[in-house]
C-alpha cells in the first residue's frame, strides 16, 4: 500500500539576530520560538488522528530540529531527503536590504520568472515532485511527513494546482511551522488542506 496522506511541513523560527539570507549556509537554528512552534505543528498533526509512518526532513539543521517533535509524538527517526532542501540563492549570507542597496546586485533581479536570483522554479518543483512521489510510493499506509522551507513547499502546491511557478516571494501562503497537505489518486496530486498551528513567528531568511 502506497502513503494514505503526505504532509510538507515549514521549520520553526530560526534564531538570526542579524536578519541574514541564510538559504543554505550551516549552523542556523531554531529560536525557542521555533521550537515551540515545530511541537505545535507536530500537536496539529496528531490531532488529525492519523498514523505516520514516515518522516523526512530537509538536511539543514533548522528542518532537522523541526522534526524533532514529530520523533518524540510518533516514535519515527528522521530520513534525510536532500531534494526538499532550500534554493540556492547569489543573496545567500547577505542582509538583503544592503545587497539591493548595491547596484552591482541589480543584474540578478532581471528575470524573476526564473527566478535569475537563484535556482529555476522549474528545478525545485522537478525535485519536489520526485521527493513527494518517492516517500508515496515507499510507505506502507499511513501518512507521510516532509520537513522542508517555505519556496519549496509553495512551489509544490504552484505545481500540483498546475498555476503558473512565476510569483512574488512576498505573497507566499506558507507561514513558519505550517502543514500543507496532499493526497494523490493514480498519478494525480490534489492539495486537501493548510493550516498554521502555531503563533506568527519572525520570518527573515526565506527568499
Amino acid at each position: 500500500m502506497p502513503a494514505e496522506r503526505l504532509h510538507l511541513v515549514r521549520h520553526g523560527e530560526v534564531f538570526n539576530p542579524d536578519h541574514v539570507l541564510y538559504g543554505r549556509l550551516p549552523d542556523y537554528h531554531l529560536s525557542e520560538a521555533g521550537r515551540r512552534m515545530a511541537r505545535a505543528a507536530a500537536d496539529h498533526v496528531l490531532s488529525l488522528g492519523r498514523p505516520v509512518t514516515a518522516l523526512r526532513c530537509s538536511p539543514l539543521e533548522r528542518t532537522r530540529e523541526s522534526a524533532e517533535p514529530f520523533t518524540a509524538v510518533f516514535g519515527d527517526e528522521p530520513v534525510l531527503e536532500p531534494r526538499i532542501i532550500e534554493p540556492w540563492n547569489v543573496f545567500e549570507g547577505t542582509q538583503m536590504r544592503r545587497a539591493l542597496r548595491n547596484p552591482w546586485n541589480w543584474r540578478h533581479l532581471r528575470r524573476p520568472s526564473v527566478p535569475s536570483w537563484g535556482e529555476p522554479y522549474v528545478s525545485i518543483a522537478e525535485r519536489m515532485r520526485a521527493a513527494m512521489n518517492d516517500v508515496w510510493h515507499t510507505t506502507d499506509g499511513g501518512d507521510a511527513v516532509l520537513v522542508s522551507h517555505q519556496a519549496p513547499i509553495w512551489i509544490a502546491h504552484l505545481s500540483v494546482a498546475g498555476l503558473r511557478l512565476r510569483h512574488d516571494p512576498r505573497t507566499r501562503r506558507c507561514a513558519l511551522s505550517s502543514v500543507t497537505s496532499f493526497e494523490r489518486v493514480g498519478d494525480v496530486w490534489r492539495e486537501v488542506a493548510y493550516a498554521e498551528p502555531a503563533a506568527a513567528g519572525i520570518d527573515l531568511g526565506a527568499v
